[in-house]
């Protein structure tokens, strides 16, 4: 499950990089703009900002999450990016820090260039540190003794997601005209643990979804040291925390 609260702690800096991509996106007059893994909508609200005559439609296999966009007003569907299907009139696709949930998001994404229109967008987010400090000290936790047998199906080990180049030969074959990078930020993060705090919402989802209350309250406290070591609070109060992102925006035809 997601919770949207979680999520929404840090909406700052998670919201950077939404914005860094919609940056890039040209569209002048979309006639309807979709955003595939919406999350609790408050980065799609946005977009009906920035084109107030576009349908925004938009989608998440979360209900909780769902239920939240709904709440901010937004025309928001329970569904798996896998099964949507783009409209006859849809200019705009998007994607903010979803598609490494999907494994066969590469196939998708040539599909999906092959149905849309010529002149439409397709851009998309997702995170590029599957080899940070971060995900290494959970999956050597998972792979520990005590929580292998809860947790042996987690391996965090391989990254889902390809680098810029990789992504933009798959759009281009596809006949698109693609604009790819990656970005590295640095977050300055305050209070307790906020490292623990920021992935607790995103990366650490599936291992509490294997653990009860108590697991779950154990596994952080083994946690909590790991990181810190890790990323190491300043004198001042900040824990500088990386974290590097891909990027891809795909003008069709």
């Amino acid at each position: 499950m997601w919770n949207p609260d979680a999520y929404l702690t840090f909406a700052d800096q998670r919201g950077r990089a939404f914005y860094d991509m919609m940056s890039r996106v040209g569209a002048q007059s979309p006639r309807r703009v979709v955003d595939l893994g919406c999350g609790p909508g408050n980065l799609t609200a946005t977009l009906a900002q920035r084109w107030p005559a576009a349908v925004i439609e938009a989608w998440d296999s979360s209900p909780d999450m769902v239920e939240a966009a709904r709440g901010r007003g937004l025309d928001a569907h329970v569904g798996d990016v896998t099964d949507w299907v783009p409209r006859p009139d849809t200019d705009v696709v998007l994607s903010n820090a979803t598609l490494h949930w999907v494994p066969q998001h590469r196939e998708l994404l040539v599909q999906w260039a092959g149905q849309l229109g010529a002149g439409s967008w397709l851009a998309f987010q997702v995170p590029g540190n599957f080899d940070a400090p971060s995900h290494q000290v959970v999956g050597e936790l998972v792979r520990g003794t005590k929580w292998w047998n809860l947790l042996q199906d987690l391996s965090f080990r391989d990254s889902p997601v390809d680098d810029p180049v990789r992504y933009a030969e798959l759009l281009t074959d596809a006949g698109c005209t693609v604009d790819a990078w990656e970005t590295t930020y640095v977050h300055a993060l305050t209070g307790q643990n906020p490292v623990l705090e920021w992935i607790s919402g995103t990366t650490l989802r599936p291992v509490r979804s294997r653990l009860t209350a108590s697991q779950w309250q154990r596994f952080r406290e083994e946690l909590i040291p790991l990181l810190a070591q890790a990323y190491p609070m300043r004198p001042d109060g900040v824990t500088l925390f990386p974290f590097r992102r891909i990027f891809v925006v795909a003008r069709v035809g």
